[in-house]
């Protein structure tokens, strides 16, 4: 390991030790720590992947149900955390589970859209996923799961603000850490709320530049259209992409 990858690494438990214990009253009834369960995978990846100065760092938002919920990966799609970056980890369980959601890890049958969608581009475009890291980077900014009752995913958004503000001071410091391991010249926020998230990084880091890309989501009906080609002509417009 490197020892950029060292401090990545760091910051990540140090980020998994902060959020630890946080409560959460209705509606959401289950948090998921993929930080904790699936630390394995997640280092991995930033061992394997987390070495150097980056260009360009891509911010998630949260897990999503079948990605990084499973994996312990941004945006980890089990096929393209699986054949695409080579990881494949024994994941434990989550304290707490919902039984309409469980943790399965690299045998969940299900797919993350956004997940497939991202790396399935950066694969189309570079190849060889070490031709991507030499110059990229992909991390989420919270790592939590919330979870309603009726197992419905809820955002960080829509989860009440006096709760998540531990939460915010918490992924802020450990986004400053990243960023200080990794010497971006560019934060790109996959989505708006990543973006509004990456924006205050310029407190410390005056001269980081900042922009945003669509968010993969099938959600989005924008990302249904062409969403690879759209975010290829974003990147291409801030002149990140040739």
């Amino acid at each position: 390991m490197s020892s950029t990858s060292d401090a990545l690494i760091a910051a990540s438990r140090g980020l998994r030790d902060d959020l630890a214990g946080l409560t959460f009253a209705e509606p959401v009834a289950y948090v998921y720590q993929p930080l904790d369960y699936a630390a394995v995978s997640h280092e991995v990846y930033l061992s394997k992947f987390g070495n150097g100065s980056k260009r360009i760092l891509f911010l998630g938002m949260n897990p999503g149900p079948f990605g990084m919920t499973q994996t312990g990966v941004p945006f980890g799609e089990i096929a393209a955390v699986r054949d695409w970056l080579g990881i494949c980890e024994s994941v434990k369980k989550p304290a707490k589970e919902h039984p309409k959601r469980p943790i399965l890890g690299f045998d969940c049958p299900q797919s993350e859209v956004s997940g497939r969608r991202l790396w399935g581009l950066f694969a189309a475009r570079f190849g060889q996923a070490e031709n991507f890291f030499k110059e990229h980077f992909v991390a989420n900014y919270c790592p939590l799961v919330f979870m309603e009752a009726s197992s419905k995913n809820r955002t960080p958004d829509k989860v009440n603000a006096v709760e998540m503000a531990p939460v915010f001071a918490a992924c802020d410091k450990h986004l400053r850490k990243v960023v200080a391991a990794l010497q971006p010249e560019w934060v790109i926020g996959v989505g708006g709320w990543a973006e509004s998230r990456a924006v205050l990084l310029r407190e410390a880091y005056p001269h980081l530049k900042v922009g945003r890309v669509l968010h993969p989501s099938p959600a989005s009906p924008a990302a249904n259209k062409d969403w690879s080609g759209e975010v290829t002509r974003q990147m291409q417009k801030l002149g990140l992409w040739g």
